[in-house]
């Protein structure tokens, strides 16, 4: 087990990480921080933003201060799920010839796997990425091959809707995040994105990052460390298990949205696997703020991250989801009784 003085130089390390991606990355702070969150509770990541917020410098950011390798894997709708496992080709000598694919070709080093426009790709390919996610492992040329440092960044392109593969909701259950990355607000940060020349070379905003911070081959140790150093009081856990009971019965607990009848609105509420990793999310934020026990605050600083992609609403109410979703999450906040 890990000690005391071991954890506190690994959340030091963990705290410098997100400072180092500040270097080449500005108005994301909330998502930099529940990146990192998810980074140590060893979980995958769903993003969504616009064309050109950033998505790929700040994964790019984390996985040099990480160290490992990066991996990057573009969906389209002929990719097919052997192309992440080999792909041919035919050398100068004419003859043909098979190499590893982007899954494979990094063996344990790969920590970090980035699919860009996951719903692009056929259900085939994400199926196999799920299992790449839930199990670490792939076969493949009769052997298993493990990639036990990964973690998997998949974003979804929002904005067009030809051609494209809505993740189901067993796919959407297996990242512990779903996060939205928007384009800044504050005028100072859009200025500077369009007018600072060291934004426009991300190659060299890269390279202002320190390589290695930690020690990526730790991670796992560090990560099983956290979740069994920080407690839940009886408290605590009555507060996550009515959270959990409002995801599927939100009338019991005073949960209102206008126009909505609150009672048809829910098909399937959160699944034991998402409140899982609500509440493994929710160690390290307690564990980043130095604690070793966990607060309402800790819950609430990943409830919707966590949840808001977890809960399913009936068909007449699905279309709205993108706005009753984040609703509902609000009244969760608000409604449902801290200790």
């Amino acid at each position: 087990m890990l000690s005391q003085e071991a954890l506190q130089d690994w959340r030091s390390l963990a705290l410098r990480v997100e400072e180092e991606v500040r270097r080449a990355v500005v108005g994301q702070d909330d998502t930099l921080r529940l990146i990192n969150v998810a980074l140590f509770a060893r979980g995958h990541v769903l993003l969504e933003g616009d064309v050109g917020v950033g998505k790929t410098t700040v994964l790019r950011a984390f996985a040099r201060a990480i160290g490992g390798d990066f991996e990057r894997v573009e969906g389209t709708v002929d990719l097919m799920p052997n192309d992440l496992v080999y792909h041919t080709y035919v050398d100068s000598e004419g003859k043909p010839r098979i190499e590893p694919g982007p899954l494979l070709r990094h063996g344990e080093r790969l920590t970090t796997f980035f699919f860009n426009e996951i719903n692009r790709a056929r259900p085939q390919v994400q199926s196999l990425l799920l299992r790449a996610m839930a199990e670490r492992t792939l076969s493949a040329f009769n052997r298993e091959y493990s990639f036990p440092h990964m973690t998997v960044f998949a974003d979804r392109n929002r904005v067009e809707k030809e051609e494209t593969f809505e993740l189901a909701s067993a796919a959407r259950d297996r990242f512990m995040f779903e996060l939205r990355m928007l384009t800044p607000a504050d005028d100072d940060t859009r200025r500077a994105l369009v007018f600072d020349p060291r934004f426009h070379d991300t190659d060299a905003l890269i390279d202002t990052v320190t390589p290695g911070v930690v020690d990526w081959m730790q991670m796992n140790t560090i990560g099983a460390g956290i979740q069994r150093a920080v407690s839940a009081s009886d408290a605590l856990q009555r507060y996550a298990m009515d959270i959990w009971a409002a995801t599927s019965n939100p009338v019991k607990y005073g949960l209102q949205i206008e126009g909505v009848d609150m009672s048809r609105l829910i098909l399937a509420g959160a699944s034991p696997r998402g409140m899982g990793m609500l509440m493994r999310a929710a160690r390290v934020v307690a564990w980043f703020g130095g604690r070793d026990y966990l607060t309402p605050e800790d819950i609430r600083a990943v409830l919707p991250s966590t949840l808001v992609h977890r809960v399913f609403f009936t068909p007449v109410y699905e279309l709205r989801r993108a706005e009753l979703a984040d609703a509902l999450i609000e009244q969760m906040l608000e409604r449902v009784a801290t200790p």
